[in-house]
């Protein structure tokens, strides 16, 4: 804790990563108490900020919202319910965009989350805190959260991993409608494979009051894969429907090089289901989820930024039909995927379309000559994973030119977690990216 502390007191100051920080005396009593008693779980003692989506006891937790900016929870949801439980020692949040919308981490209450590769670029989002906070060490472990790369996004712009689980294997909290919205799942971020297995076990597990969990093996100790003969579908820009940035696919060559190399038999896939329509049934679908999150701030409009209002404005207007029609194209794609999947062990896709941009900018409104149509549209290379639920482990591939890191996200088939993240394991024994700096 004290370590903790005093790397805090160093960086944060200039990365704006951790909030709600709890006083520093009753941390280090906390952290005395746990050393005078019996082991409690597997992360007995370890400090862990929180992600400021999540409610926590006794902290503040915004959302990044004005709406939200003074409440301070009585109550844990799950998640922090099940750190506590393990051992953690909540300490505070990781900062966010507001509700988690848009990857880039800035809002109203606590202000913009840096680089710290380049203080003046974005960190991504929605996670951003997190893989902030992780690179620069101030904490081991971090919890994010993934609708539409929010944590495969920061944790490629930060030189981390990040895990989206198998939609199921992680429960979301037990409010609201828990049947309909398959989209958003929790997910552990950590500087190493091994340390992820760790955290997605306390994680895991359904919960009695939600009906689509399912109980998992435990995967720590995480066992590397041996990579030799697995076959990895390389599907690139998606024949050109994902705009890249000049020499990000360059450097997803990076990652692919060292598959080949650790035995894998590496192939291009040519684009395997048409983009848009999975575009226009991903639209339909998270308005709907996100909307119908935001439907009781409807009546404090003025509070909300304009991609919340985009949401819930959207979600108004769409019909049962609407969500039916995009719902189908959504099956069409998993069983697309699921054949794909008797062929390749996994598939391979950079992480982000852009490098990490100016902190001071919402979002990218072009790419490559391309104009975006939507404040998300820039981060649609994340979607074939997010839509049908696939787990996707985003691993660093080293920095570009300018020194500015970047990766790629891996996605195996549904319930394949375990086996990607061997595979995650041995690339990272091959790389050890997060311990390395750009030139």
């Amino acid at each position: 804790m004290q370590a903790t502390l005093a790397r805090i007191g160093d960086v944060n100051g200039t990365v704006n990563a951790i909030v709600g920080l709890r006083d520093p005396d009753d941390l280090l009593a906390e952290a005395k108490a746990f050393d005078n008693k019996p082991a409690q779980g597997p992360l007995h003692g370890l400090p862990i900020a929180v992600k400021d989506l999540v409610n926590v006891r006794g902290i503040r937790s915004t959302h990044g919202s004005p709406i939200f900016a003074d409440l301070i929870p009585d109550t844990d949801d799950l998640l922090a319910q099940r750190l506590r439980d393990a051992g953690a020692i909540l300490i505070g949040k990781t900062n966010v965009p507001e509700f988690g919308l848009g990857s880039q981490t800035f809002n109203p209450v606590y202000g913009t989350t840096l680089n710290p590769y380049d203080s003046t670029r974005t960190c991504g989002g929605s996670s951003g805190g997190a893989a902030v906070a992780l690179a620069t060490g101030m904490v081991a472990l971090a919890d994010g959260s993934d609708m539409m790369g929010s944590l495969r996004n920061p944790a490629a712009w930060c030189n981390v991993y990040g895990f989206r689980p198998s939609w199921g294997r992680v429960p979301s909290e037990p409010v609201g409608d828990t049947f309909l919205h398959q989209l958003s799942t929790l997910g552990p971020m950590a500087r190493d494979p091994h340390d992820i297995a760790v955290l997605l076990d306390v994680m895991s597990g359904p919960d009695h009051r939600q009906p689509h969990g399912y109980s998992a093996d435990p995967v720590a100790p995480l066992r590397p894969v041996d990579p030799k003969g697995l076959r990895i579908g390389w599907l690139g820009d998606w024949g050109g429907a994902f705009p890249m940035e000049p020499g990000i696919l360059d450097n997803a060559q990076n990652a692919l090089r060292v598959l080949a190399d650790l035995g894998c038999d590496v192939e291009e896939v040519e684009p395997p289901f048409p983009a848009e329509a999975m575009w226009e049934s991903w639209i339909t679908l998270r308005s709907w989820a996100v909307g119908s999150g935001l439907a009781d701030t409807k009546d404090k409009r003025d509070r909300l930024k304009d991609s919340a209002l985009w949401e819930l404005d959207r979600a108004m207007t769409l019909s049962a039909m609407d969500v039916h029609r995009a719902s189908v194209i959504r099956s069409d794609w998993f069983r697309v995927a699921a054949a794909l999947f008797e062929t390749y062990d996994a598939l391979v896709l950079p992480t982000a379309q852009v490098w990490p941009f100016d902190a001071g900018n919402d979002y990218p409104e072009e790419i490559a000559g391309r104009r975006m149509d939507t404040y998300h549209r820039w981060m649609q290379v994340v979607l074939p994973a997010s839509l049908i639920g696939l787990p996707a482990l985003a691993v660093p591939a080293g920095f570009g030119d300018t020194g500015l890191p970047m990766g790629v996200q891996i996605i195996g088939p549904r319930g394949g977690d375990a086996r990607l993240l061997g595979l995650g394991a041995a690339y990272h024994g091959a790389t050890h990216w997060p311990q390395k700096y750009p030139p």
